[in-house]
């Protein structure tokens, strides 16, 4: 009897270490899906304030958006694309949260380069990409940078950039996700993808 359950004990052992590894490649993420809860975290602003993402959702439906850092080029088109639209994503009743793995230091960089208004959060553990599902182990050339802009907090993890539209309970009502990181939505189509969610 101890002989089986140690088998059944190292075999669910097992399971949930696959469960928690952090994906090689992009390619090989599992992200949350339309119609599940996003976990609650807590993230820092730019400001150095803890921030709890339940309670920021909560207020108002949200477009949470997932970027590699204020390093990024792609990222940072993306996050002032999104800014020069934000006024027609606030009409329809959404506020924008983009998070990255920079520190709290780096946020308030890429706010004023790109030109946000909107709420930028640090994620510099990693802790939330792991829950979402869209952290992947960072190639070697990455991990310097990251490292300097997450004040040593990430050496290794990056998220794959994605978007996620979420409701006041934290529901997902649409996800576009991206393994190729020179490829994001734009926010024209992330406009019209709004204006047909309830």
């Amino acid at each position: 009897m101890k002989k089986v359950l140690f088998i059944l004990f190292a075999a669910f052992s097992t399971a949930a270490n696959a469960q928690n590894a952090v994906p090689k490649s992009a390619t090989d993420i599992a992200p949350l899906l339309i119609g599940e809860k996003i976990p609650n975290s807590i993230l820092k602003s730019s400001e150095n304030a803890t921030v709890s993402l339940s309670d920021v959702v909560s207020k108002k439906k949200t477009v949470l958006v997932f970027y590699r850092g204020g390093w990024c080029p792609y990222c940072n088109l993306h996050l002032s694309a999104l800014a020069e639209a934000e006024k027609q994503i606030l009409d329809l009743g959404y506020q924008i949260v983009a998070i990255s793995p920079d520190s709290p230091e780096n946020l308030r960089s890429t706010a004023e380069k790109d030109k946000v208004q909107y709420m930028l959060l640090s994620d510099a553990n990693g802790v939330l990409i792991k829950e979402f599902g869209i952290a992947f182990e960072a190639p070697e050339n990455y991990k310097s940078v990251i490292n300097v802009h997450s004040n040593g907090m990430n050496t290794s993890l990056l998220p794959v950039p994605s978007v996620f539209v979420v409701n006041t309970n934290g529901d997902i009502l649409f996800e576009y996700v991206s393994p190729d990181f020179k490829h994001r939505i734009t926010a024209e189509l992330l406009v019209s993808v709004l204006k047909t969610l309830k």
